[in-house]
């Protein structure tokens, strides 16, 4: 997985980006009527109901625009929230707080619709040992505030990028030539390189999950639109020789059901791709 550091880096180039993309050469209705030293405040409104998110990335927004804005808040990333509540309000230079606006909103919205679908799919395997993962598919150049959103929501991080770990998939097996000789070359490349990656790999039926088990070195064994009874099989011959994780299409209603065949991890691109933005607002106060 990335680290911090990696993870801050593509936070600010996440600001610096949107930012450059909105403003340009200028907030020219702001510049046009307000004064530069004029001085505003404003609140974040809820008109929802769902779990907070961005909220610390909110505050790296103002302080990117206007290094002196203060922000009070009255809730924390995670929080639920409802109409009518107000999580922070923000002071600063008036043009400045106009100039973070939309990309606050922008963000926290779609953060905060993230972290409200995670939670509901991580109560729903309350009980269980298994923990709801993430995935790729998520909108690109903004990866690294949807997967913030999902661990705010009580999810995990499945890997970042096609750099961070190694998930050798249908495509990969096939184009490879088999499932063993892709898990072959691949240790063989990691050793090569000098690079220390995990590796998954995906199984589409239980004479796949064989084929793995014989292989050296696998991580995790993805089970790919697998039924129960066949999770539940593939759960009991794998054992502890490797970690295990369902995928495809998995819902609110069936995601329980596969926790209950004894997987460790669930993952879900849903968490991502198919939300609806929570209602929020920036007023003037």
């Amino acid at each position: 997985m990335i680290s911090q550091e990696q993870f801050q880096q593509e936070i600010d180039l996440i600001i610096a980006n949107a930012i450059r993309e909105d403003v340009g050469d200028g907030d020219h209705s702001s510049l046009a009527c307000i004064p530069i030293e004029a001085e505003g405040s404003a609140k974040l409104l809820v008109k929802d109901e769902g779990i907070i998110a961005g909220i610390d990335f909110a505050k790296q927004v103002f302080h990117y625009v206007e290094p002196t804005m203060k922000v009070e808040t009255f809730f924390n990333d995670g929080d639920l929230v409802k109409y009518g509540d107000v999580v922070f309000h923000v002071y600063g230079t008036s043009q400045a707080i106009l100039k973070a606006e939309r990309l606050v909103l922008n963000a926290m919205q779609r953060m905060s619709a993230i972290a409200t679908k995670t939670k509901k799919f991580v109560d729903l395997l309350e009980g269980t040992k298994t923990k709801v993962l993430d995935t790729r598919k998520t909108t690109p150049g903004i990866r690294a505030l949807e997967k913030w959103a999902v661990k705010i929501g009580g999810g995990e991080n499945h890997r970042f990028a096609l750099y961070d770990m190694v998930m050798l998939k249908d495509n990969h097996i096939d184009f490879a030539g088999g499932i063993s000789k892709a898990i072959s070359k691949t240790n063989a490349y990691l050793k090569e390189h000098n690079k220390d990656l995990k590796i998954i790999v995906e199984a589409r039926n239980i004479e796949e999950v064989k084929e793995i088990l014989a292989s050296e070195n696998v991580y995790r064994i993805l089970l790919d639109n697998f039924d129960y009874d066949t999770t539940r099989e593939a759960v009991a011959l794998i054992g502890n020789q490797c970690l295990t994780e369902s995928s495809g299409n998995i819902n609110g209603e069936t995601i329980r059901q596969y926790a209950d065949c004894g997987v460790n991890f669930i993952s879900s691109g849903a968490l991502t791709h198919s939300v609806y933005n929570l209602d929020l607002s920036l007023k003037a106060i």
